[in-house]
This record gives structure tokens, sequence and C-alpha cells, in this order.
């Protein structure tokens, strides 16, 4: 069985292809009942879902905020803030900003290195996202049939957009967790290890991002995650525990762009954490 806890989940608010109108359905069919929305810069989708929520179900609203510093980049989770905080939302333009700016210089790179050029209703469609994405253009280059089959989106970003290395769509890591705390949430590192077509990071270039993140202030790590072998569970834990964070887990669902994340995985193997050991949970 998966874990009954799953806080870390996107939706088609940013670039997940489940509703947050659907997705209460979706998680109980998995036996999930402890979940939260975590859209990458926006909380449309968890504004979305507070006051409907199903009963017996509890639901923490979350975001995701792409951050990087000078030693490098993260992606820092946002748990039980205030949504009407004013602080939250000016993070959450400056990486909406940040992301359309670089969708400008994707689609550039798509029309002069592959001759590939939208259509003015497909250009409108993209910049009409609350938070442009790989996945949006990915959706349209598989409408053209540039993959081997019609569900090969990992493939057809692989191909035609993950070789673009130009541009900047992250916020200071200092502004994301200074907004989170501001809010009255708790921040949390995302994936520390790695996160879905990552390489894992060794222990030898954790700890240095680890160190640059505390001085920032971070009260937690994603130790439970579905691209994790316990073995690298029991590493973050026990890093967790030494310096004073709390543990959160999630599976990092996306739907039909990341089909190999399943809601409720929070390890590579069959083992769950029980609900107390997520102590991030304790303190929302």
């Amino acid at each position: 069985m998966p874990s009954a806890v799953d806080l870390h989940i996107h939706t088609t608010a940013s670039d997940g292809s489940v509703t947050p109108e659907a997705l209460p359905d979706l998680l109980r069919q998995r036996g999930i009942t402890t979940f939260a929305i975590t859209d990458h810069d926006t909380i449309d989708g968890a504004v979305a879902m507070l006051g409907h929520v199903p009963e017996g179900m509890r639901f923490i609203p979350g975001v995701e905020f792409s951050c990087e510093s000078a030693a490098g980049k993260y992606h820092i989770l946002g748990y039980g803030y205030r949504p009407d905080d004013p602080l939250l939302h000016a993070a959450i333009e400056e990486g909406r900003q940040l992301r359309r700016t670089k969708l400008t210089q994707r689609i550039a790179y798509l029309a002069k290195e592959h001759g590939i050029h939208f259509t003015e209703e497909e250009t409108a469609w993209l910049y009409a996202q609350k938070s442009p994405a790989k996945p949006h253009l990915g959706k349209l280059l598989l409408g053209r049939g540039l993959s081997r089959t019609p569900e090969d989106m990992m493939g057809v970003l692989q191909t035609y957009v993950n070789p673009f290395k130009g541009g900047k769509d992250r916020i200071p890591v200092e502004t994301a967790i200074r907004a989170i705390h501001h809010a009255g949430g708790i921040a949390v590192w995302a994936h520390p290890l790695g996160g879905e077509g990552h390489r894992h990071k060794p222990p030898e270039v954790f700890a240095p991002l680890l160190r640059d993140l505390l001085d920032a202030g971070i009260d937690g790590m994603e130790c439970w995650y579905s691209r994790y072998s316990p073995q690298e569970i029991t590493f973050l834990n026990q890093q967790a525990v030494e310096n004073g964070l709390l543990i959160s887990g999630g599976s990092d669902f996306h739907g039909s762009p990341k089909p190999g994340l399943v809601p409720g995985t929070l390890c590579t193997e069959a083992c769950w954490p029980e609900a107390e050991e997520l102590t991030l949970l304790q303190r929302l």
C-alpha cells in the first residue's frame, strides 16, 4: 500500500495534468488522506482546494519555488502559509515573470534550432499559463508528432527543449524563505538529493548546500521522496535530525508529464513512513 500522506503534488495550476477539483478522488483511490498541493510558483491550485476538501481528508496549502544562491540551485516548498500575504505574492510574481521571460527564450530557441514555429493560438495559450513550464511546450510538441509515441513527454523534452540552457527562472533562495516565513508558513527543501531525471547528489555535494540553506533559515527537508532508496532516505532523516530540521515526504506527482511519479509513493521500494515520522505534520 502507498503512504496515506503525500505532501508534494502538482496540478493543472502549474505543470500537472490533474485539476485541483479531480485530485481528491484520485488520491482517495490510492488511500491518501493527507495531502498538499505544491504547484510551481503559484498558489492558485491550493487556494481552489481550500474550503472544498472532502470529508475525511486533510489538506495543507503549499507552493514550490524555483530558487538559487551562490552555492547552487534549489526547489523550496512552502506549507501552511496565509494565502493573502503580500510578500508571498511578491515572490510568486517575481518567479512568474522569470518563467515568462524564459518561455520567450525557449520559443525563440525552438524556432532557431529546430524550425518549430507556434501558431498565434498556441503562443497565446502558452502565455496564458500562470506558471509556464517545459511540459506546456512538450504538450504542443507531442501534438505535432515529434516523439516516438504520443505519451513520450520526457523524450520530446529531452530532444527539443532540455538542450537550451540559457535564461533565468529562479528567484533568490532567501527571497523564497523570507516570503514563506512572512506568510506564517514553513520552508522545506524539496528532493534535496535531486528530483526526477536528475543524478543524485553525493554527500560531498549535498553538505555545502545544506549549510547554505541552514544559513538562509530553512525549516525542513523532504527526506521521503518517490525516487529515493531506503538508504538515501535513512541518510536524509539522519541529517534532518542532526540539524534540527522537520521531516517531510512527497511523490512529486505531476500526472502525464511525469508518468513515473505515482501519488503516495515516497520511496523506491515498498517502505512507507508512518504519519508521526513526518514531523512537518506536527507543526501544521
